[in-house]
């Protein structure tokens, strides 16, 4: 029997689609007997359990449904900073629970995180060998085709390597796990010592991959990255067609990179999984178009209150000098329009100066990425009357990304 476990916390009762729709891609993919195991909270609705079952039964396959909650120590929910509950679900630390769901006899599990489409047989991995290591996972560093970039990249990108807790090359995702029971119960105190520790800076803002790398990577097994594949490195790459892979939707700045881009095939792929599992019908298609019909609604609030903030008064760019070209070419930005260059640290006292002896004449338009906003607000500003992110009238035709993503989610 191949044990395969899914953490799932679904606040709003749209989330298990997700689950579910990885769960089905594996079960389709696999030939062998497989339970796939549901660590959930009280957020799981009968309605969804009763997807699962039937999603499970359709494939003569089984399905288990663990309640963390009797084990979700208080211990461990306030060793969480609040930082890291604002930010992520708690069902990302439900992984660290899985050994008390399990008698002594199964030896290892399966984890997979819900944002995943098993396009291959599951056994491959299952049948990979553990004997000391105490997790199987693929190394961050194998995303990019060269490993020195790799590692360079994952060196920035998670503050743990950063700062030499864990050496870039051996820092692995765990979204994809094969998991040694026998060594995770030996290893019970030392990764509940590693959360309250790592919980405590905010700057760690990956707690549950970095408590298993800081435990666990130097001794980790390394998979191929066809293991875990991320989506957006696939594309990148420009591979056109879905081969035998796990495919990872995880993006830039960690959201999904799904959308409902039907001429990608990677979407294509998830969307033609997602068809076949209870969650998709008349009520999602429903929910689809009320979300729809709410965006329109918005984009014509947007022009309504865009023709009346700009009455009677004049644009300013704030923009940074590598924007300039494209701002000046998408915003028709006049000879006669003025222009602040954001190109040093005293470029917004500048910008504050400017917006204070003139405002209620002038509208400001910034364009410049992360830029701190609330320094406007808090100097007495207004959006929307005063100031405005240029970035949010940009349409994909300007290079602005169509996030849809949030339509999929509705569903």
């Amino acid at each position: 029997m191949i044990h395969v476990c899914f953490s799932l916390h679904d606040k709003t009762g749209r989330y298990s689609k997700f689950t579910g729709t990885a769960m089905l891609s594996m079960f389709e993919n696999t030939s062998s007997e497989v339970t796939a195991h549901i660590l959930h909270d009280k957020t799981l609705t009968p309605n969804n359990r009763d997807k699962f079952i039937y999603l499970a039964g359709r494939h003569n396959q089984h399905v288990e449904f663990h309640n963390v909650e009797q084990f979700y120590t208080k211990e461990l929910a306030e060793a969480l900073s609040e930082n890291f509950q604002a930010l992520y679900s708690s069902a990302a630390m439900y992984r660290f629970l899985i050994p008390k769901f399990f008698p002594a006899s199964v030896d290892k599990v399966i984890y997979l995180d819900s944002d995943v489409i098993v396009n291959t047989d599951i056994e491959e991995l299952w049948r990979t060998r553990l004997v000391s290591e105490p997790v199987a996972a693929v190394p961050a560093s194998l995303q990019n085709t060269d490993l020195q970039d790799g590692i360079k990249r994952v060196r920035r990108m998670f503050r743990m390597c950063e700062d030499g807790g864990v050496k870039p090359e051996d820092y692995f995702n765990s979204g994809v796990l094969l998991m040694n029971l026998r060594a995770f119960r030996d290893e019970e105190k030392n990764l509940m010592n590693a959360i309250k520790s790592i919980a405590a800076y905010p700057e760690y803002k990956f707690l549950d991959q970095d408590v298993l790398n800081y435990c666990f990577a130097a001794r980790a097994l390394r998979l191929p990255v066809k293991f875990n594949r991320a989506v957006r490195y696939e594309r990148l790459e420009g591979n056109a067609e879905p081969v035998k892979k796990i495919y990872h939707y995880v993006g830039q700045n960690y959201l999904w990179s799904v959308n409902l881009d039907m001429s990608d095939p990677l979407n294509r792929l998830w969307m033609d999984y997602f068809m076949k599992t209870p969650w998709f019908g008349l009520e999602s298609i429903g929910r689809l178009y009320e979300s729809i019909k709410r965006l329109h609604i918005q984009l014509k609030q947007a022009m309504i209150t865009t023709s009346t903030i700009m009455s009677g008064k004049t644009r300013v760019f704030f923009s940074m000098p590598e924007n300039l070209e494209a701002t000046k070419e998408v915003f028709e930005v006049k000879d006669d329009e003025e222009i602040i260059l954001a190109e040093s640290a005293d470029s917004l006292r500048v910008l504050l100066y400017e917006m204070k002896i003139s405002q209620g004449k002038k509208i400001f338009f910034i364009m410049v990425t992360d830029f701190p906003f609330d320094v406007l607000t808090e100097a007495g500003f207004v959006r929307s009357q005063d100031f405005v992110n240029g970035f949010e009238f940009l349409s994909e035709a300007q290079g602005a990304p169509l996030d849809t993503y949030r339509l999929i989610k509705a569903m």
